[in-house]
């Protein structure tokens, strides 16, 4: 049997009449950037996030840029965020000429540990990004109560976490920023790069409409050096069609992580210890990822990989080892979870076309593998 890490193919047949016509119309519209199919797509999003404004970019990564644009951050000011993510979120910082600082993670929920954050705020803070890894959403709570002793700003980085929800809210609506991405891999994947940023606040929303643009309000008159950020009408699109399946989409990865633990326990893989499970702390882990934690990771990687079963590693490096922020200063042995979780966790497929049959022959490999 042989099982990918994702299926887009599959998901692609299940809404191919729908994805083609919304492709077709935009085509036979010819208007490509920006423009109506953004408009909707930009309400659907907000809607959806229950948030007031969204603004459609290009990227994740450029959602996190252009909100780090809009608060001014720059050299001599700090970002506080987790080592323990993909790199965009350090990048879009170091972009800016401004200081990642990093703190470590929860090993419960490889998100940022909040009790380790105000330690780190110094008087050049000016923002946390915490990330809402895997699907489920960072501590939010305890983060704004930081952010408003000592007036900084948070941005949420919810790329893999949209729908996802914290104590009745979704995610992205908490903080000054939420950040999302459409990446293909994503829960809500669009057909190439794209991304939005939602906020409650209008003057906010106004100033991102102008970054994305280069600064320019109105057209050719610019009062700020922005980018070009915009959202292609194709991706929005593709995102407002795939965006009416993702609450069930939601339900089938959701699914699917149960089944994985039912079949893990009963495997006896748990009680021994051999296996972690995900820990959902969260009212909605919307599992854009399922991730375990075992021992000898990169020998059962090999041992998957030999019975045709996909799996990836995320994250094998923390950010405060990435070779380009060695000038950071930090060393092995100072994120001691973040770099525990690197060596340890392993993530298999939990797209929602998997089967039960799939399913029992992951857990079946893994369990070859352990016993």
């Amino acid at each position: 049997m042989k099982i990918p890490m994702l299926d887009l193919k599959a998901q692609y047949r299940g809404i191919k009449s729908e994805i083609d016509s919304a492709v077709i119309e935009v085509f036979e519209s010819q208007y490509f950037i920006l423009g109506p199919k953004v408009k909707e797509c930009e309400a659907a999003i907000a809607e959806h996030s229950n948030c007031s404004h969204a603004v459609g970019v290009s990227s994740g990564t450029d959602a996190l840029l252009i909100a780090l644009m809009a608060e001014e951050i720059g050299p001599g000011d700090e970002v506080i965020t987790t080592p323990y993510t993909f790199f965009s979120t350090g990048g879009s910082i170091a972009r800016m000429g401004a200081r990642p600082v990093f703190v470590d993670i929860d090993p419960r929920t490889y998100n940022i540990d909040p009790a380790l954050i105000e330690a780190a705020v110094t008087p050049k803070t000016k923002a946390i990004i915490p990330v809402d890894l895997y699907g489920q959403s960072a501590d939010m709570d305890p983060i704004m109560e930081i952010a408003r002793r000592h007036n900084l700003i948070v941005i949420e980085d919810a790329a893999q976490a949209l729908g996802a929800e914290y104590k009745g809210r979704r995610a992205g609506s908490i903080p000054h920023y939420g950040c999302f991405s459409f990446f293909p891999s994503k829960n809500l994947g669009g057909a190439g790069d794209g991304g939005m940023v939602v906020t409650n606040d209008e003057q906010r929303a106004e100033k991102l409409v102008a970054l994305r643009a280069h600064g320019s309000k109105p057209k050719y008159y610019h009062k700020v050096v922005g980018g070009n950020f915009r959202l292609d009408a194709l991706q929005a699109a593709v995102i407002i069609v795939k965006l009416s399946h993702l609450d069930g989409w939601t339900a089938g990865r959701q699914a699917n992580a149960a089944r994985y633990n039912e079949l893990f326990r009963a495997a006896g893989l748990v009680d021994d210890g051999k296996v972690t499970l995900p820990d959902v702390v969260t009212d909605r882990h919307v599992f854009n990822q399922y991730v375990i934690r075992v021992p000898m990771r990169d020998e059962l990687i090999e041992a998957l990989k030999a019975n045709d079963v996909a799996c990836q590693i995320y994250y094998p490096v923390p950010l405060h080892l990435q070779e380009c922020f060695a000038d950071l200063g930090y060393k092995e042995g100072d994120m001691p979870e973040s770099e525990k979780a690197a060596r340890e966790t392993i993530a298999l497929p939990i797209y929602p076309e998997l089967s039960d049959e799939q399913a029992k022959y992951v857990v079946d490999c893994i369990g070859e593998f352990l016993m």
